[in-house]
């Protein structure tokens, strides 16, 4: 049965985790597919890159890492320390790196003055990115 993430993270009791991703279906993620004669090799520099961008947009450090054929295993540290010194500029900044934006942060990123209205909707949608870090 699946949890949800709150309910499978205590940073009180460790900041390592160790996560895996595999493919379904005989799909192949790196290496040559003996089923199709194709390679995917390409693939393992694709995702050592996007670990390090993820991890240089949350606070998240890696430990250590395996990329296989058809799986691949993260060790990672959550720096929970660094996440609660950011401001919401930083997080926004780190938002923005991976997501697509929203009408009201560009227009307060741009230091548009808001009223105190627009600012109280502004402060949720930034309690929303805060949430999903």
């Amino acid at each position: 049965m699946t949890r949800a993430r709150n309910a499978l993270i205590d940073l009180s009791a460790t900041p390592y985790y160790h996560l895996i991703a595999r493919c379904v279906r005989r799909a192949f993620l790196c290496g040559e597919d003996k089923y199709s004669g194709k390679n995917f090799d390409h693939r393992r520099e694709w995702l050592v890159e996007r670990m390090k961008l993820l991890s240089s947009v949350f606070a998240i450090e890696i430990a250590a890492y395996a990329i296989m054929s058809n799986h691949y295993h993260l060790f990672v540290k959550v720096n929970k320390q660094t996440a609660l010194d950011w401001s919401d500029d930083d997080v926004i900044k780190r938002w923005y790196q991976l997501y697509n934006s929203d009408l009201l942060v560009d227009r307060y990123v741009s230091e548009e003055v808001l009223d105190n209205a627009t600012m109280t909707f502004f402060n949720e949608i930034v309690s929303i990115m805060l949430h999903k870090r």
